[in-house]
């Protein structure tokens, strides 16, 4: 949820979803921040402004959810995922079932 990845509410203005982003950017920057998970939820917190700061953007999410802002449709979506998905994180599937 990309209000929840901001730490702002649902019906949050403009400049306090842009006072939040610089916040967390700034913490969260991996130059600054040494943590491995660092780099990964840098690039959350910019996803999400990216798209909550932008009108149209924003209001697509909010009416239709993330994969209609990205512009996935269920089959490119599912073939992002497809190595993970097919292994079930290692437990023994060998062969691909698509």
């Amino acid at each position: 949820d990309y209000y929840k990845i901001l730490e702002v509410d649902y019906d949050a203005t403009e400049e306090i979803i842009r006072s939040n982003y610089i916040r967390l950017a700034l913490k969260w920057h991996p130059d600054k921040k040494k943590e491995e998970s660092a780099t990964s939820r840098f690039q959350e917190i910019n996803e999400a402004y990216k798209v909550l700061s932008d009108p149209v953007k924003r209001r697509e999410y909010d009416e239709k959810g993330v994969c209609v802002v990205q512009d996935y449709d269920a089959m490119e979506y599912l073939n992002r995922y497809k190595g993970l998905i097919l292994t079930c994180n290692g437990l023994g599937i060998r062969y691909p079932i698509w």
